[in-house]
């Protein structure tokens, strides 16, 4: 059947109902493309590393969501942990944990 607890089928839950919704999806995949980048290994696997993190502001540019939006948006994948954010100055920077990838990669393998 399944290697999974409850816990982690309910952790799991969290973040896809997370994503469930258009905006989140978006600003997520946003996120991937600003933060994350596949490295290749030499047994094939895909890894994931992060190039780094992106201002709020950043994330929402070319969206078409205003930024009171994004920002509630953003506080709800991070309540989810699919995100991470730290307050630098004036700027709230986001990342994507590459752990968060791996996971969710994880539970789709055919493994």
């Amino acid at each position: 059947m399944s290697n999974y607890r409850d816990d982690q089928i309910l952790e799991l839950a969290e973040k896809f109902k997370a994503l469930s919704n258009p905006n989140r999806l978006r600003i997520f995949m946003r996120l991937l493309s600003l933060c994350c980048i596949p490295v290749s290994t030499d047994d094939l696997e895909e890894e994931i590393e992060t190039k780094g993190c992106a201002c709020v502001g950043d994330v929402g540019k070319f969206l078409d969501i205003v930024p009171s939006t994004i920002s509630h948006h953003i506080k709800e994948l991070r309540r989810a942990g699919l995100i991470r954010m730290e307050r630098r100055g004036q700027r709230i920077e986001c990342w994507i944990e590459p752990e968060t990838i791996k996971t969710m990669g994880a539970f789709f393998s055919l493994e």
